[in-house]
């Protein structure tokens, strides 16, 4: 099974396409996809992709948190579960 990621600290001009392209170059991509405002449709400047296999995965983080893409350094790492805050 595929292991989700987190990245952060996107510049707003990459969309779905480039943050495939990105992670494409380290290993398989199941999915990509940039966050965005529901309004605006404006990146929100993260997003989550989801690696074919935790090796690809490990890779991913080593090789790509903390590089500069556009100027900004994104974040990468394992994406934690979606917390329920409805109350």
């Amino acid at each position: 099974m595929g292991k989700k990621l987190y990245v952060g600290n996107l510049p707003y001009s990459v969309n779905d396409q480039k943050l495939n392209e990105i992670f494409s170059a380290v290993g398989e991509v199941v999915s990509a996809k940039v966050i965005t405002d529901y309004d605006s449709g404006r990146s929100k400047g993260f997003g989550f992709v989801e690696m074919a296999n935790d090796g690809d995965a490990s890779k991913a983080i080593s090789q790509l948190d903390g590089k500069d893409f556009d100027g900004r350094a994104i974040k990468v790492n394992e994406a934690r579960p979606k917390e329920d805050n409805r109350r």
